[in-house]
């Protein structure tokens, strides 16, 4: 990443060049992040090729104002800090679904990311509704974050770890993802990518979904034609919308992403 285009990805999300990689710059990226680029997956339903490049990366998300899945927005996340001076190391994750079943290998991709001022950082801008703020990776107590207590543990062998050292992320005492310490590049998440893409027991590939966070905390969410405005206290208001223009105005106005025809999810009628 040049600096023109590091200039223009920072401007996207309304940061100024930091003179120092440090923790409260890191933080603040963050937040600002999640507050501006939406994680969405419309390129599925769209017909749209995704592909794990940083250039192809910052035209989608920098030059036409999109947003992306985990492996877009962590991975080209991850790109720009380390154009910053941050230390940035991929890593792959397996999502814990309702029944606590572990997904498919690389079905994750998180950050860890090492500050000038000490401390590694585990960052993810990329799994919908999670910390707004970087969690302290060594830390093993609870971390308080407007979106919940989270934990950073070491995962239990006997429940499935391949490796010793696999860490369990855990939200209000529910486990979101079983990290690998490992060190991953953007080239090992293209079959996981792939799979999330095409696969009927991807999720992804069953729902539509644009999602950000508020600046006031709250998040604003579109799934398909549903419209739900979630308050920081967890008020929800939903609205169902019923034209095509309806749905394209929610996601130029609420998202700030233009779109020329509607998504609809594969085999919808």
């Amino acid at each position: 990443m040049d600096t023109a285009e590091l200039d223009t990805y920072l401007r996207r999300i309304g940061a100024e060049h930091p003179a120092w990689p440090t923790v409260d710059v890191l933080r603040e990226l963050h937040l600002r992040h999640l507050r501006t680029v939406p994680f969405e997956n419309l390129s599925i339903h769209l017909g749209e090729e995704i592909v794990l490049e940083e250039k192809r990366l910052l035209d989608k998300i920098v030059g036409e104002r999109r947003g992306g899945f985990c492996y877009e927005l962590n991975g080209l996340f991850g790109a720009m800090l380390a154009a910053l001076g941050f230390d940035v190391t991929l890593l792959a994750a397996r999502v814990y679904d309702d029944e606590k079943r572990l997904g498919i290998p690389y079905d994750h991709l998180a950050l860890r990311v090492r500050t000038v001022d000490g401390g590694d950082w585990l960052a993810d801008v990329g799994f919908g509704s999670n910390s707004h703020y970087p969690l302290e990776f060594g830390g093993r107590g609870e971390q308080e974050d407007p979106a919940g207590t989270f934990r950073v543990v070491e995962a239990d062998r006997q429940s499935g770890a391949r490796e010793f050292g696999d860490l369990d992320v855990l939200r209000d005492g529910k486990p979101q993802y079983r990290l690998e310490v490992r060190p991953r590049v953007l080239g090992d998440f293209v079959a996981g990518a792939w799979w999330h893409s095409t696969s009927p027991a991807s999720h992804f590939t069953r729902s539509l979904v644009c999602s950000r966070l508020g600046d006031d905390g709250g998040r604003t969410t579109l799934s398909g034609r549903t419209l739900t405005v979630t308050s920081r206290e967890g008020e929800k208001e939903v609205t169902e919308l019923g034209t095509d223009e309806e749905v394209l105005a929610v996601y130029r106005e609420r998202f700030g992403v233009e779109l020329g025809r509607v998504p609809e999810v594969r085999g919808a009628k």
